[in-house]
């Protein structure tokens, strides 16, 4: 009994001081995860373990010593630079030295042309696959603004916009006038297409996909959509527009507006007229058949009309989906940084939002951090910048079916559990009192709550119980339009796990790869660290390990 207490007390310490108190005479070195546990208690803060870092997740060893913790983002929040280390995202353009256009900091490699017609219009590569996409015809030199390069009249009124995120570009016709839109040259547009390692499918509901050789989706493109802007034409364009006298119900002072125009020529804004198109897929090409019957039909108030077809990396899935058909898939904060809305959106209070459609949210991410890991907590946090006033309203966080760039309002993902709600208001600064800032919003299980299920769902999905995990960010009453919400894309899942090493639950002999005096035989462990002498069972051995049941890899 003596010894195990001497066993148990270096437990607690790392393994070059616990192989010195016991005799070793070659200590192990560290790993690096073993290396940042003990630095992370030695300074009671968290230590990033450097070698797991991605441009989306983020590992930190915790202070207790034995557990770490990932931040797994939804979007990129760094990107790699050319001399190995890291930087934050920017997709704003400009021009690079052999005339190209690209974004200043993307997660994928993009290139624009710079105007002429020897290079690509666009191209997207992640590890040496690529996909191109030409214009038949020489291209005057782009105006950049920001995240867009605009080359003009590539077709008489018609000019020729690519919009780039981190992750991602758009090409969008914007046809200026009705006279444009009579222009034979639009029943079908057609780009030139070339996939290196990639084979190019298009789906049932007119979705593409780039598929490598292993079955990977490495590109992927939503239904293509046009639409008008008869929203701005009537009045309707801006959101959450004060229309009447504030009283003193906290909602804001007389004369408030905040307002929330949809990006020029991004995507559709409040009251725009919105289309789908067919998308075709040639050996070689890739077209889209714009909706003859709105370029015919609409009133020359409601031009420009945009034709859009967008390309996103296959990284994860981010999609918005609407009553009314709408649907963004990977969608972006807009230009004022203020998200998209969840919960019904139509008018409160002398606010007006839309029409009364119902939005809801969705994330999904990837188990690859988590294979293996045994969970011990889980939060999904996202930035709340926006709602409709300051008192708090209920948000509830759901699991579902998974989500697609072909997922469509009519084929919503099931729901399937409840994870957590939260009853919060945030972003209505000094509108409310006490001020109401913008502020990252956790769903975590509470106690009190027995039916709340994120922390269970998490650890099932460390344990490849199912594929990906999708969860859908709705309001609890979708019929309360005072509970219309904004939230930004920047969601997390926050999961605090164990890895190695993870607390000593036996101390056992480790003869040939065999343990003995395991006081759980039904619950072996997984690896050992640190090889020392002892006797056991009166019988003597030669060595014997610390154990830890946190493999399966033995460090």
């Amino acid at each position: 009994m003596a010894a195990f207490a001497v066993f148990a007390a270096v437990l607690s310490l790392p393994a070059q001081q616990a192989s010195a108190a016991l005799g070793g005479s070659d200590p192990a070195p560290l790993s690096e995860g073993q290396q940042a546990l003990a630095d992370a208690q030695e300074s009671g803060q968290q230590v990033e373990v450097m070698s797991q870092r991605t441009d989306r997740t983020t590992v930190f060893a915790n202070p207790d010593g034995y557990s770490f913790t990932l931040h797994e983002s939804s979007v990129p929040i760094r990107v790699a630079t050319a001399g190995g280390g890291w930087q934050a995202p920017d997709a704003t353009l400009e021009k690079r030295s052999d005339g190209s256009v690209a974004p200043k900091a993307s997660a994928v490699g993009m290139t624009f042309s710079g105007g002429g017609d020897k290079a690509p219009l666009a191209r997207i590569t992640d590890e040496g696959r690529s996909l191109e996409l030409s214009w038949p015809g020489s291209l005057p030199a782009p105006k950049l603004d920001g995240t867009s390069a605009v080359y003009p009249d590539v077709l008489p009124g018609v000019d020729l916009q690519l919009n780039a995120t981190p992750e991602s570009f758009e090409t969008v016709f914007v046809v200026k006038t009705a006279e444009a839109a009579a222009n034979d040259q639009l029943k079908k547009l057609t780009f030139g297409m070339t996939a290196d390692g990639l084979a190019v499918r298009e789906g049932p509901s007119g979705n593409l996909a780039a598929v490598d050789g292993s079955g990977l989706t490495v590109f992927k493109a939503p239904p293509a959509q046009m639409w008008d802007s008869a929203g701005q034409a009537s009045g309707t364009q801006p959101q959450l527009m004060r229309t009447e006298a504030v009283g003193t119900d906290g909602s804001g002072p007389a004369g408030t507006s905040v307002t929330a125009p949809a990006d020029a020529g991004v995507e559709p804004g409040q009251g725009d007229t919105v289309a789908r198109m067919d998308m075709e897929v040639g050996k070689n090409s890739l077209s889209v058949v714009p909706d003859a019957k709105m370029l015919d039909e609409t009133a020359a108030s409601a031009f420009p009309v945009f034709i859009d077809p967008p390309v996103t990396w296959g990284e994860s899935e981010r999609n918005l989906l609407r009553s009314d058909g709408y649907e963004s898939y990977a969608w972006g904060n807009g230009d004022d940084d203020q998200g998209k809305g969840a919960g019904k959106c139509g008018t409160w209070s002398g606010y007006y939002c839309g029409p009364g459609y119902v939005q809801r949210l969705y994330f999904e991410f990837s188990p690859a951090n988590l294979k293996g890991k045994k969970v011990l907590d889980a939060t999904f946090q996202v930035t709340e910048p926006w709602a409709f006033q300051c008192d708090p309203r209920v948000v509830d966080l759901e699991r579902t079916n998974n989500i697609s760039s072909s997922t469509t309002w009519s084929t919503r993902p099931k729901q399937l559990d409840l994870m957590v709600d939260q009853t919060v208001s945030a972003g209505r600064g000094s509108l409310c009192d006490p001020d109401s800032p913008t502020k990252p919003i956790e769903f975590n299980d509470s106690a009190a709550e027995s039916n709340e299920n994120l922390t269970p769902t998490v650890k099932d999905f460390a344990a490849g119980k199912f594929s990906r995990l999708t969860l859908e960010l709705r309001a609890a009453d979708e019929s309360d339009t005072s509970a219309w919400k904004r939230f930004r894309n920047d969601a997390e899942l926050v999961v605090q796990y164990v890895g190695l090493p993870d607390k000593a639950t036996g101390v056992g002999l480790n003869v040939n790869s065999k343990p003995v005096c395991e006081h759980d035989e039904s619950d072996p462990p997984f690896g050992c660290h640190l090889a020392v002498h002892h006797q056991c069972q009166n019988k003597p051995q030669r060595a014997y390990r610390i154990c830890f049941r946190s493999g399966p890899r033995v460090v």
